[in-house]
C-alpha cells in the first residue's frame, strides 16, 4: 500500500550573493513508515566549476550530518522524526539549503529517496 512523504532537495550554494545552486542530496520523510533519510553526493567537478576555492572536505562533512541528525544522533535524539525532517527542510540562508518541500505517494520509501536521488541529484 503507498503512504504519503514529504521530501525536498539539499543544495550547495557556494556563493549566496550568486544564487547559483547545485544539487546534492534529497531529505525524505514518511510518517506511517517511520521513514527519514538523507541522501548526498558532492560531484567535485560541479562544485569547482562554480567555486574553484570552496572547501570540498568541510563541505563533505556538513552534508555527512545530515545522515546523522536523521538517525537520530547527537541534539536530534529527542526529537521525533518529524520534527527533524522539519527543522532540516526549515529555510536558512547558509551554504547547504533545502528547497522547497513537495509530496507524493511510496510503497517503498527507501527505493523512492533512490529514484529521486538519480533523478535529481546524479
Amino acid at each position: 500500500m503507498r503512504q504519503p512523504f514529504e521530501y525536498a532537495v539539499i543544495r550547495l550554494v557556494p556563493r549566496i550573493e550568486r544564487g547559483e545552486q547545485i544539487n546534492v542530496g534529497v531529505l525524505l520523510y514518511c510518517q506511517q513508515r517511520d521513514f527519514l533519510a538523507a541522501r548526498t553526493h558532492l560531484d567535485a567537478d560541479r562544485v569547482r566549476a562554480l567555486a574553484p576555492d570552496l572547501d570540498l572536505p568541510a563541505v563533505a562533512a556538513v552534508l555527512g550530518s545530515w545522515d546523522r541528525t536523521c538517525a537520530g544522533d547527537g541534539p536530534a535524539t529527542r526529537m521525533r522524526l518529524g520534527e527533524r525532517f522539519h527543522w532540516l527542510a526549515a529555510p536558512r540562508s547558509t551554504m547547504i539549503q533545502t528547497g522547497p518541500v513537495h509530496t507524493g505517494l511510496t510503497a517503498d520509501p527507501a527505493a523512492e529517496l533512490e529514484r529521486l536521488m538519480a533523478a535529481l541529484v546524479l
